[in-house]
């Protein structure tokens, strides 16, 4: 969590006054919503075993939420996603409930999962996080399709060194006393 004495604690402030006044139009949401489904299932096809899990699940209808951003997906007959039709009830909900971009993207970078509050289906909540536990977009394969083999895997190679850089120094920062992670 960003503290007061934190610096991030301005960058997290701006983020929520800037977030709770400009709300984009509909249009613009919905469309977001779906390059956001369609990314999920560029990713899903890359993992016939997540297919076939969702296939079993095919009509069920899990909502997440973080802030004001909520979104409904359906499970497909294929196998894959889609938003789910206006008015379809849920029967899971999922709410992260960490509010900070920044203590998320914290989290990330040190591979962790956000705190989420599950409400609904369990069983369909251990499907959902199976899937988060694993399924992983192999960025280098679809690199490597744009502009060859090599140069992907020294892209990624740095990459993921920038990563791990990252992780080192987010992991620093939070053990260090008075550091922006502190407590």
């Amino acid at each position: 969590m960003v503290t007061p004495s934190s610096p991030f604690s301005f960058l997290d402030d701006l983020v929520n006054r800037v977030g709770s006044r400009l709300q984009p139009p509909a249009w613009a949401v919905h469309e977001i919503q779906h390059r956001a489904v369609l990314f999920l299932n560029h990713v899903l096809q890359q993992e016939p075993e997540a297919q076939q899990r969702l296939l079993r699940l095919q009509g069920r209808v899990v909502q997440f939420e973080w802030r004001f951003v909520t979104m409904k997906l359906i499970a497909t007959p294929a196998g894959l996603l889609d938003l789910a039709p206006e008015g379809a009830a849920s029967e899971l909900t999922l709410a992260v409930t960490d509010v900070s971009p920044l203590s998320l993207a914290r989290a990330a970078f040190k591979g962790e999962k956000p705190a989420v509050r599950i409400e609904g289906d369990v069983q369909l909540a251990a499907e959902v996080n199976w899937l988060v536990d694993h399924v992983r977009w192999d960025v280098e394969d679809d690199l490597a399709r744009a502009i060859g083999d090599v140069p992907a895997h020294t892209v990624a190679s740095g990459a993921r060194r920038v990563v791990e850089a990252l992780r080192q120094f987010v992991g620093q920062s939070r053990s260090k006393p008075g550091g922006p992670a502190a407590e």
